[in-house]
């Protein structure tokens, strides 16, 4: 078992940390001016395209996709410690880097399972960071943590499927340069429960679909929009399905799988940020006497937010590695342990970092509360810790069963 940090792997976080230094984090306040001017949580900022153009000439683009002719061609391993140091800047260095959900496990989606004219359409373009996309999975009528609860139909009519239902929570639905949904609903009612949905490509132009507005998170709009989405007899082409019939719940896993380790990678990245900030406000402020620094408390969470960031660490690169040696299937429980243990970490690490900072934690100007608001929401998107845990002690509990 090895997951050190090769030379290779030095020499791409090299590459990464100054573009970082030299343009996203002198670029964080020109993105918060230009959002601030246009009065619009979706807007989306001269300076993204900026940054972009910046990244792909420096060869810092698509990373998270190891086939060499459409992205870096990295290991899971190998493109850890990179999504982990764009964490540290949430709102810019993902989408700066093409690396941002949900395009990234859409582009995987269609990587795997898009026909040459789908991947060509769709594929292509996202790869190119021209357009976005969204995820239409989670519904606001079920429990949607049990994806069998899916009521979405997706109904043939000779050439076409028609699509109806609500979705919400379709994450980048809102922005302005979102094109195309993934969308996940039943087509056979009365198959095997894992084999009722399929997912089709819908595109948000089409008749019948209306994105009808967005949810916030803690009152927090990311940029693209969480979006509810009516698909109301919207009709494609049934060359528009991904896949098989009958495959959407397989196809779902496989996306959710890698884009579950993604975000507990950038999660490590936003704990960092976090520490970084708590540990300066703690050299610098003075109360009681002394430096909130030598308060025993204030140690106490240093020391504590350290230990827990380096666990978590040390979790996603065993996971990482487990699936470049074992694939996704044999990493299954290590993906569902991070899913539980990494949200669950940040937001610790990062509510100590808000109780350090005292009022300007919660106040605009500091990045800690829109980070929290970011970490503790992972506890629920994708699986909530619930579902992954009951994932893991069931695995558990049949190593203890008698055998026949």
């Amino acid at each position: 078992m090895d997951f050190g940090y090769t030379p290779r792997m030095e020499e791409w976080r090299r590459r990464l940390l100054d573009f970082m230094d030299s343009h996203i984090y002198p670029a964080e306040p020109v993105y918060e001016e230009q959002m601030r001017a246009a009065g619009d949580p979706y807007f989306h900022p001269p300076i993204v395209e900026d940054l972009k153009e910046e990244a792909r000439g420096r060869g810092l683009w698509n990373l998270f996709l190891p086939d060499e002719e459409r992205g870096a061609g990295l290991s899971l391993l190998e493109y850890a410690p990179l999504a982990e140091i764009s964490g540290r800047s949430p709102w810019l260095a993902p989408e700066v880097l093409n690396c941002s959900a949900p395009d990234s496990g859409n582009m995987e989606i269609l990587a795997h399972f898009g026909t040459p004219e789908q991947q060509e359409r769709w594929l292509t373009p996202l790869l190119a960071g021209e357009i976005r996309s969204c995820f239409s999975m989670t519904e606001p009528d079920v429990a949607s943590s049990d994806a069998t609860n899916i009521r979405c139909r997706i109904e043939t009519d000779g050439d076409e499927y028609v699509v109806t239902g609500r979705k919400w929570w379709s994450t980048g639905a809102l922005d302005p340069r979102c094109r195309v949904a993934v969308v996940m609903g039943v087509t056979n009612p009365e198959a095997d429960p894992y084999r009722r949905q399929s997912m089709v490509l819908v595109p948000l132009a089409a008749p019948g679909v209306t994105v009808v507005g967005g949810s916030s998170v803690f009152g927090f709009h990311e940029r693209g929009g969480h979006g509810i989405i009516d698909y109301d007899g919207a009709r494609v082409p049934r060359s528009n399905l991904l896949g098989e019939e009958g495959g959407g719940f397989a196809i779902a896993q496989a996306r959710l799988g890698p884009g579950r380790i993604h975000h507990c990678m950038r999660l490590i990245g936003m704990a960092e940020r976090a520490f970084d900030v708590m540990c300066r406000r703690a050299v610098e402020r003075v109360a009681f006497g002394k430096a909130l620094g030598e308060q025993g408390v204030v140690q106490d969470w240093v020391a504590e937010s350290r230990i827990r960031i380096e666990e978590a660490r040390l979790m996603v690169l065993k996971t990482a590695w487990l699936v470049d040696t074992a694939g996704a299937k044999g990493a299954r429980i290590e993906v569902a342990a991070i899913k539980a243990a990494v949200p669950r970490a940040a937001a610790w690490v990062i509510d100590r970092a808000l109780q350090t900072l005292g009022g300007a934690g919660v106040a605009e100007g500091f990045p800690v509360a829109a980070l929290y608001a970011h970490a503790r929401s992972l506890q629920i998107a994708d699986g909530p810790d619930e579902v992954h845990k009951r994932s893991i002690a069931r695995r558990e509990l049949r190593r203890y069963l008698p055998t026949a």
